[in-house]
């Protein structure tokens, strides 16, 4: 009687052993499913908002996190098809990046020819001035000519200027006055301001006492 008993009990122990290792494998897998769906969930919305730009993520960062989810192998046709528009996104984003960068590349490459332009007229009148005979500074003045659009392009000095007052002395053409630094000798002025035409030859050139 004893031994059944015993064995009754014993056989109740391995049922609730076996009834335990079921419900907590059951537990395992419902918990690892869980932790699937919430990672796919996330995937999703990094993709999509790496698709829309809905993202702070650096362009690095952004292909960091496409990789990622791509060696997860979620196993999945719309984490699939998400990926490849978010690499499609992510290789339009380069490419506009790249296109600003150069637009401001030229732009300060265009900068830097007016600043060396007005600084190359500045040049000019200073060895114009300092010419040790009349056919070295013609030489040089007709050197200088090449950079404006005609001989004839206004010349405008201002010789007053304070707050919206500004004064200018008589108008003169650009090759009258290299001419007059010629003769004098010597500059007082310093460039103000230039305007250029789409061939980047001078329009006008006002300058301001110094």
């Amino acid at each position: 009687m004893k031994l059944h008993i015993k064995n009754i009990l014993l056989l109740g122990m391995l049922l609730l052993i076996t009834v335990g290792g079921t419900t907590s494998c059951k537990s395992k897998k419902k918990l690892a499913k869980q932790e699937y769906e919430a990672k796919l969930t996330q995937a999703k919305t990094d993709l999509n908002a790496i698709i829309n730009g809905e993202t702070q993520w650096t362009l690095e960062e952004q292909r960091a996190r496409i990789e990622e989810i791509e060696k997860a192998d979620f196993q999945d046709t719309e984490i699939d098809e998400l990926i490849v528009k978010a690499k499609s996104a992510i290789d339009d984003k380069q490419a506009e990046a790249e296109r600003i960068a150069e637009e401001e590349r030229l732009r300060e490459l265009e900068s830097q020819k007016v600043i060396e332009k007005e600084t190359s007229i500045e040049d000019y009148f200073a060895i114009i001035a300092a010419a040790p005979d009349a056919e070295t500074a013609n030489e040089k003045i007709a050197e200088a000519m090449q950079l404006f659009a005609a001989p004839d392009v206004p010349v405008l000095i201002i010789i007053y200027h304070l707050g919206d007052i500004v004064d200018y002395d008589a108008p003169t053409t650009a090759e009258k006055y290299l001419n007059y630094i010629k003769d004098q000798k010597s500059v007082t002025v310093r460039v103000n301001n230039i305007k250029y035409d789409d061939n980047n030859k001078i329009t006008e050139l006002e300058l301001i006492k110094k």
